[in-house]
């Protein structure tokens, strides 16, 4: 089981032999390389180990009081590189069949996380350019600049929660 004894948990999800699809882990890499977390804040690389992690944060006491999942989708109208955030109920459909974070089970944990503890449970995606059918590491230029922009929203985020950390 991992240790889970931070207040907020960001939670990098992706396959990073697949192209875009690689995003989370990509914006975990860059957090600890460029950013520095205040001590309340745990960044993971979970690539497609997601469900397992959700599992134990099910099981664990305390829990922490914000989980950030951050991954690529393939959502209609978006442009690539676009960074958005998506509420856990409205998962595009083509990305609860696939094979990473938003298989059935997982989803139905991080509703379940939402709605039955005190945690708030936060998506942060990225539009993907393109995600290959065999493997081909590398993100596309578009998803590649999103970034250092990701981890710049994710860090106003973490900050104005921390500074408003009594209306959490």
């Amino acid at each position: 089981m991992f240790d889970f004894d931070k207040e907020i948990l960001l939670f990098g999800c992706g396959n990073t032999l697949l192209g875009d699809d690689g995003f989370g882990p990509a914006v975990i890499e860059h957090l600890e390389k460029n950013h520095e977390l205040p001590p309340s804040v745990k960044a993971m690389d979970v690539g497609t180990g997601i469900r397992g992690i959700l599992f134990d944060l099910m099981l664990v006491e305390p829990k922490p009081r914000l989980v950030v999942v951050i991954d690529a989708v393939d959502h209609p109208g978006r442009v690539p590189g676009e960074i958005f955030e998506i509420p856990v109920e409205a998962m595009p459909a083509a990305k609860v069949s696939d094979f990473s974070l938003h298989q059935f089970p997982t989803v139905n944990m991080l509703e379940e996380l939402k709605n039955h503890t005190n945690m708030e449970v936060r998506i942060v995606v990225v539009q993907i350019e393109s995600i290959p059918e065999e493997v081909r590491p590398g993100l596309s230029a578009p998803v590649a600049r999103a970034v250092p922009l990701a981890c710049e929203y994710l860090m106003r985020e973490i900050l104005n929660r921390l500074l408003t950390k009594s209306t959490i």
